[in-house]
Order: structure tokens, then C-alpha cells, then sequence
């Protein structure tokens, strides 16, 4: 294949990652808004976050199997239009229910673009440049989360919310014809007809679905009454009849032996407390810059700004050093730098001179830039080529579980304490204070105790001996 019609595939998956991960983050910036617009609180309004992460999740191990189905190409048309229309469906939503029913639909065309696309790269390239070129990746499978509150604060405060899910019409249609230009390859695939394995699929949904909803409902009713209690029993017991029917499947949703694999599991379990923290980090910066500090919409986008730039600057550095040194020691040193950053987030408080929380933003940008991709680039080499395609969505998956069960936790932890600061005779101020530093302080934990999968993780990226993953032509 020539290196132009290479980098042109690279492109179009670069623009529809970034795409569907803006829309994981670009509505926080705008939650306050949405909160007042339609008068609810703020774990009722998590729920528009919360809800399109958990459909992603839903969707994500069908990314196999569709793929066996459809074969990319297909795949890939199908999943942007999906997830264009559910954008349209947004902005023109008028209360909060058809709001979380648009986000639903945009949803499950968002949870096949980063896992396809993923597989799509991993297929394309050869592994001896696999960091590198999931570095250049990486910057619209992260870039769109980092940049998305501060394009979300300009376009709430300029044109409204609904301008937030306006925007992604024409980068839709945009992709969708390139998409038609650059990936006419995949096209030569060959079909593999595998079984949808359907009882897997729906115990699988369960699970996701009452996991959650027991965790977001635990902050009402309290985590010991009889709901909360029976709700995760079924998560429980759905996650269990799912592992034993997918033991015994010849064809399975997710193939159980990849977590045999050590170096494998140690890339995931940094995935989910990764996402665990971060995810619900970035949860609580909007009522922080704005409700706490009182900034508008649009300076606390760009405050966030410094973020996104030193992300961008350090990933396609962070994807080459792991080509070459392997990825453990700069995820670990991610790691911690992001660490660092919850530190500075729990200190900050009205009257923070603004340096002090740009060089935050700062910090934690340069934490997330060495660690996407060499833990991306470390996922993919751990399995060998067939496994790709599930790997990538296994990975996905749990992201997107860590980053839902971490907003859904950080919004009780902080809504208890706010409630018990209040009963004990605190100001308001100063009880939003404390909420959200215990938050913070809640990801700062999470993300030092990562470190020690971390440490696990293998010193090299090991490039396969037979690679079949790219394309000849």
C-alpha cells in the first residue's frame, strides 16, 4: 500500500475518534446550563454523561463480531452515520428525557469508531511502527476528550447548548466522504461468518446496565437499602452466568483467555483505574472553575486549554519511545504526573491565581501525553495478530466502564460529603469546597494505586514474530 493512501486512512480515523471522544466530554462544560435549563440536580444531570458512556460500553464487544459481519469498511460508514444523526437528534431535544434518548442513539454509533478504528490501525501498519503510528491515533482518541470543554465553553456561552451537538454535522458528513476516498481498500477483506452469540450479549448488557444504575441510584437512597442491594445482586449474578456461558462458547462475545494473558490484564486494569479517575476528575472541574471559582463557560474552556496543547505535544513523542524502549516506564511516569495534577486540583479554591491553574492543566496534559499511547501500543502487542480486533475492544470497553463507574462514584463521594458538610452547620461555599477537594483527592488515590499494575506491565513492546496484521498491496 502506498504511504499516501496509508496516511490517508490514519486521517479519517484520526477525525472520527476525534469525533465521538469530544461528545464524551464536550457536554460537561455545559452541565451547569443544562442543570438550570432543565431544572435538576446534579445526579440527575449526570446521567447525560453517564448514559452515553454506558451505551458506548454496550456496543463495544459487538465490534468483533460486526466487524466479521459487515467487515470495516462497512462498519466504519455505519458507525459515523449513526452517530451523526443521534448529534442531530441532540441539539434538537427539548427536556432531559429526549435528551438521554438522543444520546443513547449517538451513542452506539460512537461505541464502534474508537475500537474499529483501533483494529483499522493495528490492521493498516506494521507492528514495528505500531506505537507511533497509535501516538498519531491517539490525538483524536484522546485529543477530542481534552479539547472538548474548551470548544464546549465557547459554543454554550456564544450560541447555546445545543451548538455543542450542531457541530458534529458537518464533521460527520465530512468523514463519511473521506471515508469513501481512503478506506475503498478494506474492502478486499475477507468475510468470516462467526455466530452472534446472543445469550453472552444480553447477560453482558445486564451487567453493565444494573452495575451502573445501582451506583448512580446509591447516592439517593443509600448504598445499603433493599434496591441498591438487589440491583447489584443481578449485576453480580449477570456478570457470573456471563463468564460461565462464555467459558464454554466456541464463538464467544469476548474470548476469556486473553485474561490469561498477565501482561494483557496489566494494560486493562491501568485502562480502568486510568479512566476510573480521570473521567470523574473531569466531571467535577466545570462546578469547580465555575461554581466554586466562579469563572463563565468560556474562560473555563479555555483555562483547560493548556491541557489539550501539552497532550498533543508529547503523545506522538510518548508512541515513539515506546517503539523503542517499551512501555512500562513512561506509563508509569504518567502516571504519577497525573497524579500530581489531582494534588493541585484539590488545593485550588477561590481567589488561585490563574498560574497556578494553568501549570495544573499543564501538568496533567503532559501525565495523559506520556501515558495514552505507550499503554494503547502495549494493549495491542501483548496479543497475538487474530486477537487484535477483541483486544482493541476489550480495552475500549473498559475504559468506558472505568470512566462511567468513576463519575457515577465521584458524584456520590461528593454529594455526601457536600450533604454532610451542610448538616454539620457549614457555609455553602465551603462545603462545595471540601466536596469537590475529597473528589480530587479520591483520583489521586486511585491513580497512585494504578502504579502498581503499572509496575507489571512488560518493559518491551513485543513485536510479533509472524505479523499478518497490516495490508499488502
Amino acid at each position: 500500500m502506498r504511504d499516501q493512501n496509508r496516511g490517508g486512512i490514519l486521517f479519517v480515523m484520526v477525525l472520527g475518534t476525534t469525533m465521538a471522544g469530544i461528545d464524551s466530554s464536550i457536554v460537561n462544560i455545559s452541565l451547569p446550563v443544562m442543570s438550570r435549563q432543565f431544572q435538576c440536580s446534579l445526579d440527575d444531570i449526570e446521567w447525560v454523561i453517564t448514559v452515553y458512556m454506558l451505551s458506548f460500553s454496550i456496543l463495544m464487544p459487538l465490534t468483533n463480531w460486526l466487524k466479521s459481519k459487515l467487515g470495516f469498511f462497512n462498519l466504519y460508514i455505519a458507525a459515523i452515520s449513526v452517530f451523526t444523526l443521534g448529534s442531530l437528534m441532540c441539539a434538537l431535544s427539548t427536556d432531559l428525557s429526549s435528551l438521554l434518548v438522543a444520546r443513547i442513539i449517538q451513542a452506539l454509533g460512537g461505541g464502534a469508531l474508537a475500537p474499529t478504528s483501533m483494529a483499522i490501525v493495528s490492521y493498516v501498519f506494521p507492528a514495528r511502527v505500531r506505537g507511533t503510528v497509535l501516538g498519531w491515533w491517539g490525538l483524536g482518541n484522546i485529543m477530542g476528550p481534552a479539547i472538548g470543554p474548551t470548544l464546549g465553553g465557547f459554543l454554550t456561552q456564544l450560541y447555546g447548548w445545543p451548538s455543542i451537538f450542531y457541530i458534529n454535522l458537518p464533521i460527520g458528513l465530512i468523514t463519511i466522504a473521506l471515508a469513501f476516498k481512503y478506506l475503498g481498500v478494506l474492502r478486499k477483506q475477507t468475510f468470516v461468518k462467526i455466530p452472534f452469540d446472543l445469550a453472552g450479549f444480553v447477560t453482558l448488557t445486564i451487567f453493565l446496565v444494573t452495575l451502573q444504575y445501582g451506583i448512580a441510584k446509591a447516592e439517593r437512597i443509600g448504598l445499603l437499602s433493599p434496591q441498591i442491594a438487589i440491583t447489584l445482586g443481578v449485576a453480580i449474578v449477570a456478570l457470573v452466568v456471563f463468564i460461565v456461558l462464555e467459558r464454554r462458547n466456541k464463538n464467544p462475545l469476548i474470548d476469556l483467555t486473553l485474561f490469561n494473558n498477565y501482561a494483557f490484564v496489566s494494560c486493562i486494569l491501568v485502562t480502568i483505574s486510568r479512566a476510573a479517575a480521570l473521567f470523574g476528575g473531569l466531571f467535577l472541574l466545570p462546578f469547580l472553575l465555575q461554581g466554586l471559582m466562579g469563572y463563565s463557560e468560556s474562560m473555563s474552556g479555555l483555562l483547560i486549554l493548556p491541557n489539550s496543547i501539552m497532550m498533543a505535544a508529547m503523545m506522538p513523542f510518548a508512541g515513539k519511545w515506546s517503539d523503542k524502549h517499551g512501555s512500562r516506564n513512561i506509563s508509569m511516569m504518567g502516571l504519577f504526573l497525573l497524579a500530581v495534577s489531582m494534588y493541585f486540583f484539590s488545593i485550588l479554591d477561590v481567589g488561585s491565581p490563574v498560574w497556578l491553574i494553568i501549570t495544573t492543566m499543564a501538568i496533567r496534559g503532559f501525565g495523559m501525553g506520556l501515558l495514552i499511547a505507550p499503554l494503547n501500543a502495549a494493549t495491542i502487542s501483548a496479543v497475538r495478530p487474530s486477537q487484535v480486533t477483541m483486544a482493541s475492544s476489550i480495552s475500549s470497553l473498559m475504559q468506558q466502564v472505568g470512566g462511567a463507574l468513576g463519575i457515577a462514584i465521584l458524584a456520590i463521594i461528593s454529594q455526601s460529603t457536600l450533604n454532610t458538610q451542610l448538616e454539620h452547620g457549614v457555609s455553602a461555599p465551603i462545603a462545595h469546597h471540601i466536596s469537590l477537594q475529597t473528589g480530587f483527592r479520591i483520583s489521586l488515590f486511585i491513580l497512585l494505586v494504578t502504579l502498581i499494575p503499572a509496575f507489571f506491565m512488560p518493559r518491551k513492546n513485543e513485536v510479533p514474530t509472524a505479523d499478518t496484521t497490516h495490508v499488502h498491496t
